[in-house]
């Protein structure tokens, strides 16, 4: 009986300390983070933009493979 009174009471001081701990003020974001947090925002947007462009340019590119094969598909059948 005693042991579950011990328990629950160390059960009860731990979750009070984790608890306190998630709110705690010094865990909150402070300037830094929030600035990181901003710059790291522009840094992905800017690695977006850069990837779109880079599949705009290998779509373009395929596109005009695949029109250069299909003109030349069509010269070699006129000649035969």
């Amino acid at each position: 009986m005693n042991r579950n009174i011990y328990a629950a009471l160390i059960a009860g001081c731990l979750s009070t300390m984790v608890f306190a701990q998630r709110n705690d003020a010094s865990t909150a974001p402070t300037h830094a983070d929030k600035k990181a947090a901003n710059e790291q925002a522009k840094a992905d947007k800017k690695a977006d933009i850069a990837q779109a462009k880079a599949d705009k340019t290998k779509t373009d590119a395929q596109a005009d493979a695949d029109k250069s094969a299909a003109d030349a598909n069509e010269k070699d059948a006129k000649k035969e």
